[in-house]
């Protein structure tokens, strides 16, 4: 049904209200046992390879589409050969966001299993200014004729979709129930930091809470001996400490049959971080640094994994995430850090195999990959160095944006895009070739 009347709510809306008026989200009320839960759903997954190019342009926050290198014409939807010219050689670009909805459309009834369960759901044609008019998803307070910012986002199948959002910031514009069906918002929902000592922790735990988390959980090994930030963190009303150490199976498991059922996001700070390359090296160092820095990740999948893909689809507060800080070095290593480099390469691998198992049930496997950080282990490094605060900050525009691969400080991003342009370039210079 193409809808022409701008006196109709947003989705979700009060149609007394006004147009531009997305319902702040509320808290969840307390689950009813004898209700039906809703099972996790996907929606429509097919995709060409060429279409593929949307997916990893939305994985990592960028708005890319195929630009013909013979005439220029921009194309949409993705497509092997040009549709002006023919002419085979498309190259993914970033592309200009602006855009105006010409049409839109309410959905009330679909035979799809994952849109009936959210209708109803709102789409449109929006304008580019680049050349094509792209079919897209509308933000509850977006409408037909309105300027408007577009954004590739992954869906819950994890592929690249594009949605119409409102140029200015409009309040509680994260809350629209569509644009939150593609991120990973902490708003509402109970998160598990798995280390209290990385000193990510504590912005961390500020900065979820600034961005409305329920709960938050820190996972602390050797009680013990207990860092002078643990008072500080214990202290507040909204975080608990609990007994966790990553090497430890027993430990693992032990905390997700208490918690593992309210876990909604799962974020790995846990890491072992020593200097040196492999000759020369003694193995203990080397065995601890995977014990702690890829085992762990397994160990933390296997244990909370079964009952976050369980929740994916189990409302405001569902299952949304899991997250693991790496070394930019896990794509490239670098020989003064040879063995830790090593780690984080296995922890990638592991996270992407994690990532196609937990494709079925919509749970979300993000990467944070970081430059040097600010730390004893990186003092012998030069400037500059990722501060605590800045990764943080990172982590929790990952989870908002709904990204899979984010890269936090200076020196991430320019490996990572020296890496795409030639790995085994970016191979020679880490080794002192270049």
């Amino acid at each position: 049904m193409i809808n022409f009347d701008r006196g109709l709510c947003s989705f979700g809306g009060d149609p007394d209200r006004g147009w531009r008026m997305t319902d702040k989200l509320l808290p969840p009320k307390k689950k009813n046992p004898q209700l039906r839960q809703m099972v996790p759903t996907l929606p429509p997954q097919t995709r060409s390879r060429a279409a593929l190019g949307l997916t990893a342009a939305a994985a990592r926050g960028a708005f890319s589409l195929q630009h013909c290198d013979e005439c220029g014409m921009v194309q949409y939807p993705p497509r092997d050969a040009c549709s002006s010219c023919l002419s085979v050689d498309l190259a993914w670009r970033e592309t200009v966001r602006d855009g105006t909805v010409i049409a839109e459309t309410r959905i009330h009834a679909s035979p799809d299993p994952y849109y009936r369960e959210r209708l109803p759901w709102r789409s449109g044609l929006v304008r580019l200014p680049a050349g094509p008019t792209v079919l897209c998803h509308l933000h509850g307070d977006v409408g037909r004729g309105d300027a408007v910012r577009m954004d590739l986002k992954l869906d819950k199948a994890g592929q690249g979709v594009m949605i119409a959002l409102p140029r200015e910031r409009t309040p509680d514009m994260e809350d629209d129930p569509q644009l939150r069906e593609f991120t990973a918002h902490p708003k509402h929902r109970r998160v598990l930091i798995t280390d209290i000592r990385s000193p990510v922790t504590r912005p961390l735990i500020d900065a979820l809470l600034t961005a409305g988390a329920a709960q938050i959980f820190v996972g602390e090994s050797e009680s013990w001996r207990r860092g002078s930030g643990h008072a500080a963190i214990a202290a507040h009303d909204r975080v608990s400490v609990m007994s966790l150490d990553v090497s430890d199976p027993s430990s693992v498991k032990k905390l997700a049959a208490e918690i593992g059922g309210k876990t909604d996001i799962l974020i790995n700070t846990a890491r072992h971080v020593r200097p040196g390359g492999v000759l020369g090296s003694d193995t203990v160092f080397a065995r601890e640094e995977f014990e702690i820095n890829a085992l762990g990740l397994m160990r933390l999948a296997q244990a909370f994994g079964p009952a976050m893909t369980s929740r994916t689809a189990d409302g405001v507060n569902s299952a949304a995430a899991l997250v693991n800080i790496l070394s930019v070095h896990a794509l490239s290593a670098d020989p003064q850090y040879g063995a830790f480099s090593a780690s984080q390469a296995a922890a990638l691998s592991i996270s992407q195999t994690l990532r196609a198992e937990f494709r079925a049930s919509g749970l979300r496997m993000i990467n944070v990959f970081s430059g040097p950080t600010d730390d004893e282990w990186h003092q012998p490094l030069p400037p500059p160095k990722v501060a605590p605060k800045a990764l943080a900050k990172s982590v929790v525009d990952g989870l908002c944006e709904g990204l899979e691969d984010v890269f936090c400080g200076d020196v991430a991003k320019d490996l990572e895009e020296r890496w795409r342009r030639d790995p085994k370039v970016l191979e020679r210079e880490l080794a002192g070739g270049g």
